[in-house]
């Protein structure tokens, strides 16, 4: 497979020397909005949103080799980036639709991926809630929805990042029960938007395992899901099915939990991407951000959230380069 100039270039904007993409997340918007509330004790401003995102930037973006941001709150933290780090921008709503079954997604109003380019973005970003399991009419629903992005992404030449969460209706998706189905779900969603017809470029994907139900491991928490050798045996199956490159995400564990699958996935021998990396790197420093103003959330960052985002860093370099994915020679990776 070769990438068009554009896309590569896109691709290369966002990967380290290595050819890995070692990105933070700060594109979270109605869960920061949230939290920040919980934490504040009253409404949150479109100036606190903003000002939360430069922080992350402007002190995470020297260790990382991107920043994924949203265009809503996220453009005044995109200029305030390190020279090194690339940017993805997120097209979709935060949340999704709860009038009807699914959990359809649904599009930024003002923005295409034209003007996402235009805002200086090298990567666009849709996530999609997805189950296999669910009725044919609703996925056929998704998977039209994402080949109409992938054709919008060909034609804007910049490259597309498919982010899939799993999920099932009235059930807790961090909850021991999930956790049994969580393999098959996340494997079986990678089978399918592998597949070139959705145009997806990289998959950032789920661990395919639960780590709070893994034995044996640090993040264990007593009721048994998998015993480590199954839970490498998932890594091994989700990557199996993958012809694309692939990242993971962090899915809002603690940056421990999210360290320790990555060490899992070394471990089992899989050839990940890198990772987009959101809160395991900065969530803990809402609280602080909201009783302590800036200055006090600049500090934690420059302490604990460089610590994390270079506990991340450590264990990428497991990750393998994208460039043999897509043809790209080691020499011209870096033109």
């Amino acid at each position: 497979m070769k990438l068009t100039p554009g896309k590569l270039a896109g691709m290369k904007a966002v990967s380290n020397k290595n050819g890995v993409i070692a990105a933070a997340a700060m594109d979270q918007r109605g869960s920061l909005q949230k939290s920040l509330a919980k934490e504040k004790g009253s409404a949150v401003s479109d100036s606190m949103m903003e000002e939360f995102k430069i922080l992350v930037s402007e002190v995470l973006t020297p260790h990382a080799s991107a920043i994924l941001l949203d265009p809503e709150w996220g453009l005044p933290a995109s200029k305030r980036r390190a020279k090194n780090a690339g940017l993805l921008l997120a097209y979709e709503k935060t949340g999704y639709d709860k009038t009807g079954p699914g959990r359809l997604g649904d599009l930024l109003d003002h923005w295409s991926a034209r003007r996402l380019k235009e805002a200086g973005a090298d990567c666009v970003k849709i996530l999609l809630y997805y189950t296999p399991f669910d009725p044919k009419e609703i996925n056929d629903q998704k998977h039209a929805w994402v080949e109409r992005l992938g054709d919008e992404c060909r034609a804007n030449d910049i490259p597309f990042f498919l982010e899939f969460v799993v999920y099932e209706e009235g059930v807790d998706e961090k909850g021991f029960d999930f956790s049994k189905k969580k393999p098959k779900a996340v494997i079986e969603s990678m089978r399918e938007f592998t597949k070139d017809r959705y145009g997806v470029d990289v998959m950032k994907v789920e661990v395919p395992i639960n780590m709070k139900f893994v034995e044996g491991t640090k993040s264990y928490k007593g009721e048994k899901a998998y015993s480590k050798q199954e839970a490498m045996k998932f890594f091994h199956e989700a990557a199996a099915v993958a012809t694309k490159p692939f990242i993971y995400l962090s899915a809002g564990v603690s940056n421990a939990e999210f360290t320790e699958s990555l060490e899992l996935a070394a471990e089992s021998g899989v050839k990940f991407n890198g990772v987009l990396c959101g809160r395991a790197t900065w969530k803990e420093g809402i609280p602080v951000y909201a009783k302590h103003g800036a200055d006090a959330f600049r500090k934690w960052l420059e302490d604990e959230g460089v610590k994390n985002i270079n506990n991340v860093n450590d264990r990428l370099k497991a990750a393998t380069s994208w460039h043999s994915i897509y043809g790209v020679e080691p020499a011209l990776a870096h033109v």
